[in-house]
C-alpha cells in the first residue's frame, strides 16, 4: 500500500497540500496514493476534509505532536499495515511573536516540541517504511519539510520559532546527504510570510494581520504549495519561495548579522 503522510493538515499550507496530493498522478513522488494519512490536533477538521475529499483513500490521524509519546499510536499503526511511504510532508508549526521574556515556558517548550522534536521524531519513525530505490527518479520516496525563511538568521520578536526554523533547515540539508544514496529526497520549503492562520495564532488575535514590510511579501498557499509539489518532483533540496526571501538568503550569506538586524528592527 503506497501512502502519503501530512502533518498539520487541518488548516493553511497542511490542507492545501492534501487537497492536491487527491488528486496528483506524478510518480516523481511515489503518486498516485492508495492513502493518505492526515494528522493534526483537531479531529473534527480532519474529518471535515476527509469527508470532503476522499473518504476512502483519507485516514484520520488525531495527535497532538507537541505532547510527549504522541507518536506511539502512529508507531503501532505503521507497524500494523507496513505501508510504503511514497511522501512524508512535515507541515506542522507553530511559534509566538514577542519579547522571548514575556512568553511562558510552556509556549517555548511547545514550540520546539513541535518544529523540531516532532519533526524529527516522525522523519525517524517513517524512515523504515521509505525503503527509496536506486535509480530513476520516479521511484524515489520524498520528504517535504517546510521551514521558513526566518531560519536564515536570528529574528528578535520570533527568536524561538526563528532558531527552530533554523534547526528545520540544517536538519533537513544534513539529512538529503544521508538519504540520497537511498533514492530518498529531501526538500526544505523556505517560504516568507503565507496567508493562513498561522499569524493569528501567533499573536493570539483573531483579526491579526501581517503588518509592515512583512504586509508586503505575503504570499498565498495556492501558490506556494504547488511551487512545493514541482520543486519535490524535480528533487531540489531547498525552494526559497519568493524574490524578496531570496534576496533575504542572499543577504544572509553576505552582510554581516548586525546590519541584518538593524534594517530588521
Amino acid at each position: 500500500m503506497n501512502i502519503a503522510v501530512i502533518t498539520g493538515a487541518s488548516s493553511g499550507m497542511g490542507k492545501e497540500f492534501t487537497t492536491r496530493l487527491i488528486t496528483e498522478n506524478d510518480a516523481r513522488i511515489g503518486a498516485p496514493y492508495d492513502e493518505i494519512w492526515i494528522i493534526a490536533r483537531s479531529e473534527d477538521k480532519l474529518i471535515s476534509l476527509q469527508k470532503a475529499l476522499s473518504p476512502e483513500r483519507i485516514r484520520v490521524i488525531p495527535l497532538d505532536l507537541t505532547l510527549p509519546g504522541s507518536l506511539s499510536s502512529l508507531e503501532e499503526l505503521l507497524s500494523e499495515k507496513k505501508p510504503d511511504i511514497r511522501l512524508l510532508i512535515n507541515c506542522a508549526g507553530m511559534g509566538r511573536s514577542g519579547a522571548f521574556a514575556e512568553q511562558s515556558k510552556e509556549e517555548t517548550h511547545a514550540a520546539i516540541a513541535l518544529n523540531c522534536d516532532a519533526l524529527s521524531s516522525l522523519t525517524n519513525i517513517c524512515l523504515p517504511y521509505m525503503t527509496g530505490h536506486e535509480g530513476p527518479k520516479e521511484r524515489s520516496a520524498t520528504i517535504i519539510n517546510i521551514a521558513s525563511s526566518a531560519g536564515f538568521l536570528p529574528q528578535p520578536d520570533f527568536a524561538v520559532y526563528a532558531a527552530t526554523k533554523s534547526y528545520v533547515i540544517s536538519f533537513s540539508r544534513a539529512i538529503a546527504e544521508e538519504l540520497k544514496g537511498k533514492g530518498i529526497s529531501v526538500t526544505c520549503v523556505c517560504p516568507g510570510p503565507v496567508d493562513t492562520d498561522f499569524i493569528k495564532a501567533s499573536k493570539n488575535d483573531p483579526n491579526a494581520t501581517f503588518t509592515g514590510i512583512k504586509g508586503k511579501f505575503v504570499t498565498s498557499v495556492d501558490k506556494l504549495i504547488p511551487a512545493s509539489l514541482k520543486a519535490a518532483k524535480k528533487g531540489r533540496k531547498m525552494l526559497v519561495f519568493g524574490i524578496s526571501q531570496k534576496a533575504l538568503h542572499v543577504a544572509s550569506k553576505l552582510l554581516p548579522t548586525s546590519w541584518i538586524l538593524f534594517f530588521e528592527k
